[in-house]
């Protein structure tokens, strides 16, 4: 029977592969290369249609929050879009994440962050979204309004934007995070 339900299932989402999003190709080293943009001269393949992404990003589009978040972007003057951006790039909603360095909670405050921000308890829902949007309007203060430099300083700290010229610091990682909370921004915008 469990054969019969994912023959179903495939042929169900079939339809959605002709509807191209996400493309990938391993070059010669092995590295794998992902894009959005239709590629040219290279021997890409469909990873993720349009379709699916846009069924997957609404089943992955948790609510629970949204509450807490609407009130603490309004306090602080931040769009509502960006704290759940920074939030599902962060934790993926988990209040109890933290990180290998150290970092706790939904927007994944480092203590000192946290102590600035003066959040106790940075598992708490509402704290750690206070704290957090708090943070987000620091930075924005600190870096005027530039968005790309708020990301990469609530990823890197603010130290490493003003020490590489206020610009994103040369790290993948940062680089990386600064585009996937902007993918998540502009989704949760249109939502």
């Amino acid at each position: 029977m469990s054969i019969k339900v994912a023959l179903i299932a495939g042929l169900c989402l079939l339809p959605l592969l002709a509807y191209p999003a996400i493309y990938t190709y391993v070059d010669d080293s092995g590295t794998s290369h992902f894009t959005n943009i239709l590629p040219v001269g290279k021997k890409f393949r469909v990873v993720i249609s349009e379709r699916i992404r846009h069924v997957v990003a609404r089943v992955f589009n948790n609510t629970t929050y949204d509450g807490i978040i609407e009130r603490h972007a309004q306090t602080h003057g931040i769009d509502p879009s960006l704290v759940k951006a920074v939030m599902k790039a962060e934790s993926n909603f988990n209040p109890n994440a933290m990180s290998h360095k150290g970092a706790q909670g939904l927007m994944q405050l480092m203590p000192d962050t946290a102590r600035l921000m003066k959040v106790d308890n940075p598992f708490d829902p509402e704290e750690n979204i206070r704290g957090g949007t708090k943070y987000l309007k620091y930075l924005g203060e600190t870096f005027g309004g530039n968005l790309d430099l708020v990301l990469a300083a609530y990823n890197a700290g603010p130290a490493r934007v003003k020490e590489y010229n206020m610009s994103i610091p040369p790290y993948d990682e940062t680089r990386t995070y600064v585009q996937r909370v902007k993918t998540y921004y502009n989704s949760f915008k249109k939502n």
